[in-house]
This record gives C-alpha cells, sequence and structure tokens, in this order.
C-alpha cells in the first residue's frame, strides 16, 4: 500500500481482544515514523504484540494543544504520523479533536483506518433499533446528569453511553427515573475472557452488589411506541402532589418524563386541578 504524503492516518486498535485489528491498520503502523497515542505505557503492549517499534508520543487533554504543534510541524516535514487511542476508534470520547481541526485548517490530508468499536459491537448484539445516538460519557454530578438524561429521554431513537464501572450503581438509580419503560444492555470487558451483557428492563434493573473496574457500555432502547392508555386517577394523583412544590410547567414536564404520554392531556388536567385548589 502506498501511503500518503502530508497525511495524518486514524487508526482503530483492538478494544480488548488483540487479534481485533485489521490488516490494514497494522501496515499503517509498520508504516508510521511517529505513533501518537494517549498512553505510551498502555499502546506499547499493543504494538509489542504486533512487533512494531516506533517513536510514539503522548497526547491527552492535559498536552494535546501543545502536541499538536510538533505533530504538524512532523507531518509538514513529510513524515507519516497515526493517531491511536488506548482502545477502539480515535476520538470517540477520547482525545485528537484539536489535532484533527488542526489538520483540517492546514490543509493536511486525514485518512480513517476502520477497525473495533465498542459502540458498534454493544449495538449489534443489544436488539434494539439500529437508529441511535451516541452520546459518550455521562456527566458525573448530579446536577449535571439530570440535565443530560432529561434530554436524552426525549430521544426515541436507541442511546448508547459509556459510564465508569465503579459509579454504576449511581448511573443506575437515574436512569431508572428517566427511562422507566425502556430496555437497557450493559456491556462488559466486551471482546475480553469475562465479556458479559446484562439485559432488562430498567424498571426492573437492580443495583450491582459487586463493583467492577474499567468502564461500561451501555444502550438504551429505542422508546416503545405502543401508546399508552391515560390514566386519569393516576395522573391526578401525581399532579396534586407535584403541584405542592412545582409550578404547572415543571409538573407537567416531570410527569410526561416518566408516564410518556400525550402531553396535552396532561396539561389540561393539571391545569384543572391547579384551578379547583385556586377556587
Amino acid at each position: 500500500m502506498k501511503h500518503q504524503l502530508n497525511s495524518l492516518y486514524i487508526v482503530s486498535t483492538p478494544i480488548g481482544n488483540l487479534d481485533d485489528i485489521t490488516l490494514r491498520a497494522i501496515e499503517v503502523l509498520k508504516n508510521s515514523d511517529i505513533i501518537i497515542c494517549e498512553d505510551t505505557r498502555h499502546s506499547i503492549k499493543l504494538l509489542n504484540h504486533l512487533k512494531i517499534k516506533k517513536k510514539l508520543i503522548s497526547c491527552h487533554k492535559f498536552n494535546e494543544k501543545k502536541q499538536t504543534i510538533e505533530v504538524i510541524k512532523h507531518i509538514n516535514q513529510g513524515k507519516i504520523l497515526s493517531l491511536i487511542s488506548d482502545a477502539g476508534t480515535p476520538l470517540l470520547s477520547d482525545p485528537g479533536r484539536l489535532l484533527v481541526n488542526e489538520c483540517i485548517k492546514n490543509k493536511i490530508n486525514i485518512v480513517p483506518i476502520p477497525g473495533a468499536s465498542s459502540i458498534t459491537s454493544a449495538m449489534c448484539v443489544s436488539g434494539f433499533s439500529d437508529q441511535f445516538l451516541f452520546y459518550g460519557f455521562l456527566p458525573k454530578t448530579e446536577n449535571e446528569l439530570n440535565k443530560v438524561l432529561k434530554d436524552l429521554s426525549n430521544i426515541s431513537f436507541s442511546i448508547v453511553i459509556f459510564i465508569s464501572a465503579k459509579k454504576v450503581n449511581f448511573y443506575i438509580k437515574s436512569l431508572k427515573n428517566y427511562f422507566p419503560d425502556r430496555k437497557i444492555m450493559i456491556g462488559r470487558e466486551i471482546t475480553k475472557i469475562h465479556e458479559t451483557f446484562f439485559r432488562e428492563e430498567i424498571k426492573n434493573l437492580k443495583l450491582f452488589k459487586n463493583s467492577f473496574k474499567g468502564e461500561l457500555t451501555v444502550v438504551i432502547s429505542e422508546i416503545n411506541n405502543k401508546i399508552k392508555e391515560f390514566d386519569d386517577k393516576k395522573i391526578s394523583i401525581q399532579a396534586r402532589k407535584y403541584l405542592k412544590k412545582y409550578s404547572l410547567k415543571d409538573t407537567v414536564d416531570l410527569i410526561y418524563q416518566s408516564e410518556k404520554i400525550n402531553k396535552k392531556k396532561i396539561y389540561q388536567l393539571c391545569l384543572k386541578i391547579k384551578n379547583e385548589k385556586n377556587n
């Protein structure tokens, strides 16, 4: 294969099983003058496995701006450079965006070398709709998390997210509040020896007793489009409870988030109850 000068290669690497690398990716890495990676200590294990010895440059969120200048300089000198992440397809919840945008700005060719991805690996075994949104890592604080999940819960497609395995129970509690009528699949150690997929209705999802390490790939199913019956008694009880603390608008939003039924009907019922209280 003839490699293009004045180019940056974005090379996908395995997400666990080291055999999940393409022949093209191996060839590109072997022909690279410099390989840019997140953590050289991590990447060297893969490169040793492939018997590839090259100069490595560490590029992460703390030094990306500085390293980008150096990388552009090397590319303009005619060297072949490749970017890899610790695992999977670079730039998807990984560093590199600043570098890629600088290459675009400098009219440097960017060549994708496709391969392993935990996103597509999880989606293809989920059984959920293949119309999906990839969000990435969820926020770590409760306030930010609630804002994000509120927005995501209005999306009808399947949703792929990343979460820290150590905080899985923290996220489960919030997911149960915002996606009660959807299904979930949690992927752990994908492509590795202890690969496991947990499948459950979100409303029935229990907290995990054992702690995990690493990162989990989570897929939330699409919205069930089956029309739910409007339960006046149930909605009235919720409306009376929420209207004691929240505005009419917030009450309607809260009920809609949990019930996913006709919002106009919810508003009309809540307005009626509010007017009764004021009279």
